[in-house]
């Protein structure tokens, strides 16, 4: 049933002609959050977090599900407290859940979508630091790169899947599991001189709308993204937000570089529709996977402003933060109106969100 989750940059500035620049030195010593507001998110995390940890099973999982239970503990060691197993059982006990779901051939799930729910254990059993999860990891890492769709599993590079990465028991990938899966990998410091980047390079950018570099004949100019070559979750290859933060990210993991036309067409994409009332083109279906992405997406892109496409600056952090905490409700829970993807699952919500304003807060 987890299945449903599916969807489970920057101080710059224009010149004529399109060219975005850096922001100048003096702009980059702008503080990113006033005190004040640094303060009031920080209040919500630990709102959040308090919230994660009334709702903690006895054998210190989440909602019984591995993969909530890797996002939430996840949550508690990424936010500015830091949490570490020596903090106590609400941390050691969910880790050590985590692992015991391991498989043997190294991936780790117990509901299905074994892509989404491994990569999110691989990092979150690399974030804990500790020695006694060092092979879990490395059979988790080596598991991911083995579920990419490439001549292994009979496809060459004109092949539209070619180095995309599904959910493990689908033959379709698609570039939300490609993104939780080249983070993981990144994570886990898989070299950046191994197949797997470059053959996934090959699927991001059929998933992108680009026609310079995209060698499908449905590809428009937009340089927004889809779900997967050819297909979207806003209607037929029409680009939308969430994507399109998730193959900017991809880019970044897969070490392309930012000055890349390809990133800066999914930059010029995310400028056009910069927004944190919604996600572009899917309204509140999928909003805080959404924030999720979008937090490290443009954390990862490393800008501390996003101009949109009227010219107006906009400090992301501060905007997203303040979103953020408009939406928590009373019992330090966030929670979807649209429960479409699982976003009516307040652990698992509440999890991306208090990763997205760890992001905001570093």
């Amino acid at each position: 049933m987890m299945r449903r989750m599916i969807g489970w940059l920057g101080a710059i500035f224009l010149i004529p002609g399109g060219m975005v620049l850096a922001a100048p030195p003096d702009v980059d010593r702008e503080p990113l959050l006033t005190q004040e507001l640094r303060q009031q998110a920080e209040d919500a995390v630990d709102r959040g977090l308090k919230y994660l940890r009334s709702q903690q099973e006895k054998d210190g999982s989440w909602s019984h599900s591995v993969g909530i239970t890797a996002l939430a503990v996840g949550a508690f060691m990424e936010s500015p407290r830091k949490y570490r197993e020596e903090d106590g059982p609400f941390i050691r006990k969910p880790l050590e859940y985590i692992a015991g779901q391991a498989k043997p051939d190294g991936a780790i799930y117990d509901q299905g979508l074994e892509v989404y729910t491994t990569t999110v254990c691989l990092m979150t059993l690399r974030k804990s630091g500790s020695p006694k999860y060092r092979k879990v990891v490395e059979k988790a890492q080596s598991y991911l790169v083995k579920v990419q769709s490439d001549e292994g599993e009979g496809y060459d590079r004109k092949d539209k899947f070619y180095g995309g990465i599904g959910y493990g028991m689908d033959e379709r990938p698609d570039l939300s599991n490609l993104q939780w899966a080249l983070e993981a990998l990144k994570s886990a410091d898989l070299p950046v001189n191994a197949p797997t980047w470059e053959k996934a390079i090959q699927f991001v950018q059929r998933a992108q709308n680009r026609s310079e570099s995209n060698d499908q004949t449905w590809a428009v100019n937009d340089g927004g993204f889809v779900y997967y070559p050819g297909n979207s979750k806003a209607g037929g290859t029409r680009s939308y937000g969430s994507m399109t933060y998730a193959g900017l990210l991809s880019f970044i993991y897969a070490n392309v570089d930012k000055d890349d036309p390809r990133v800066q067409a999914a930059n010029r994409w995310v400028r056009e529709h910069y927004t944190v009332d919604e996600n572009p083109m899917m309204g509140d279906q999928g909003l805080f996977y959404y924030y999720h992405t979008f937090a490290k997406a443009l954390k990862a892109y490393g800008e501390p402003f996003v101009v949109d496409a009227a010219g107006n600056r906009h400090n992301w952090r501060e905007d997203l933060a303040r979103k953020l905490i408009s939406l928590q409700q009373g019992d330090g829970s966030w929670v979807n109106r649209n429960g479409r993807w699982w976003e009516s699952e307040k652990n698992l919500v509440t999890a991306y969100t208090v990763l997205a304003l760890s992001y905001v807060l570093e």
